[in-house]
């Protein structure tokens, strides 16, 4: 896959901002920036794909519901069944 030049122009604050976070990651800003970008892209595909498999299975899907011992509540009872 290659790579294309993308240009922006932001605020001097946010770009020192930016900076701070890039260098306390031990990134450079071009390289903090992207990072951040496809981590973002992966959340919205993440729940895209969420939001699919709920609507195929339905709301129990993104839940725990049906599988066993997961999310219901357990009871224990000593000797005696109490």
């Amino acid at each position: 896959m290659g790579s294309t030049v993308l240009s922006l122009r932001i605020d001097g604050e946010l770009l020192d901002r930016l900076r701070q976070h890039a260098a306390r990651s031990g990134m450079s800003v071009q390289d903090y920036v992207v990072r951040t970008l496809i981590r973002d892209d992966f959340d919205q595909r993440f729940k895209a794909a969420v939001d699919e498999t709920e609507k195929f299975y339905g709301s129990e899907a993104a839940g725990t519901a049906g599988i066993p011992g997961v999310g219901a509540e357990r009871t224990t009872r000593g000797p005696g069944g109490v």
